[in-house]
Order: C-alpha cells, then structure tokens, then sequence
C-alpha cells in the first residue's frame, strides 16, 4: 500500500474516533452517541420542564452547507432499575457516577469530557479535579442543572436531569425548578453518501497525483 493512501486511511480512522466534531455552524456530531448537539449550551436560559420541552420541540438552526433542522429536543435518561430513583455512588440510573448508558448527558460529561463527580464511587469528596472541568466545543455550558426530556415514571409532576457541576442525576419537580437546556437530534448532519462520495473523491485525487509524478 503507497504512502498516500495509507496517510488518507490514517486520517480516515482518526476523524471516526473523533467523539464530538465540530460541523460548524453551531452544530457538534457526537459519534459516541450518534447524535447532533446544539453548541450553544445555554440557548433559552432556566427554566421549567414543560418550557424547555416546548423550546427544544420548536428550536430551529440552519447551517450553511447542509440546511435547516428542526427536529431538536431534550437529551434521553433511562430508567434502568426498578421504576423511580436507584440511588447509588456508581452504576445505577440516580446519584454520582451513573451508568453512562443510561443518559446522554452523563455519556457526554463522564465518558466524552472526561469530567469527574464531586464523590469518587466510595462516596469519598470533594475528588481532586471534579467538576466541569472541560466543555469541549461548547459554548455557555453551565456548572448546573439541565433537563432532560424524560418523565419522572413513580411520580408525574417531576422530570430526570443531570447537573453538570457534580455529575449528579436524579429528579426535580417539574413546575417549580429552573433547569438549563441542551438542544439535541438524532444523526449526523452530514449525509453518509456525501460524507463517502468526498472521501473517495479525495482518495482518487491523490493517487491520480501520486501516478502523474511517477
């Protein structure tokens, strides 16, 4: 295999484990989670639940190359366990150190940013470094309480979020607290077809370099 087209499939290989990428335009792709976040981390301030739902559901962002999108809404947590709150230091749905596969927020600040919690998985605290420590690409992402957009399922009148200053998740009465919001949609927005069709045109390209100086 010629050097080109080792150093083409080299950057290949790096962009794919690239976790978040910046698409520009105030589009972040996630490829650990396979979702689109918005980049500014504080659109539309604190608020209600019911508020935030209605602002994600009705956000709209375009972007310079690949159009508009409105298919936005707030980041899923899962219920893991046995319905309601399983609290625990680590592994479960509620409390420090979450099961990241539970929640795209907690993927996103333990497993993508590298973030830590205030208590280490012994209930031990303040750790060293804890915190937000890093945000990434994002723009005004709060020390704070974000909303999700799931359902609190033992008791209606509360929602999951997760603060992104202790690592903490659990619920919140959902009429009363102010939680920050996070846009988000499913996918890229890159189209695959593109994505492959530029690769390969650029692959092409070189090579047919590669053989013109030979």
């Amino acid at each position: 295999m010629n050097r080109i087209l080792r150093v083409c499939l080299f950057c290949l290989a790096a962009s794919a484990q690239a976790a978040l990428v910046d698409r520009g335009d105030g589009f972040i792709y996630d490829t650990v989670l396979d979702v689109t976040w918005a980049q500014n981390a504080n659109i539309n301030g604190a608020d209600t639940w019911a508020n935030q739902v209605a602002w994600a559901a009705g956000y709209s962002q375009t972007h310079s190359v690949y159009g508009a999108f409105d298919d936005w809404r707030l980041p899923t947590i899962i219920d893991t366990g046995t319905p309601g709150c399983d609290w625990s230091y680590a592994g479960t749905d509620c409390g420090y150190n979450v099961d990241t596969g539970s929640s795209e927020m907690a993927s996103l600040f333990y497993d993508t940013l590298g973030n830590l919690a205030i208590s280490d998985t012994g209930g031990n605290g303040p750790q060293a470094g804890s915190g937000l420590t890093n945000t990434g690409p994002f723009t005004n992402l709060q020390s704070n309480d974000y909303w999700s957009g799931t359902e609190y399922a033992p008791d209606h009148y509360s929602a999951w979020f997760f603060n992104f200053f202790s690592g903490y998740q659990d619920s919140q009465d959902k009429s009363f607290w102010l939680g920050y919001a996070l846009a988000v949609r499913d996918g890229d927005i890159v189209p695959v077809p593109a994505a492959a069709w530029l690769f390969g045109s650029a692959l092409l390209g070189l090579l047919g370099v590669r053989r013109a100086r030979g």
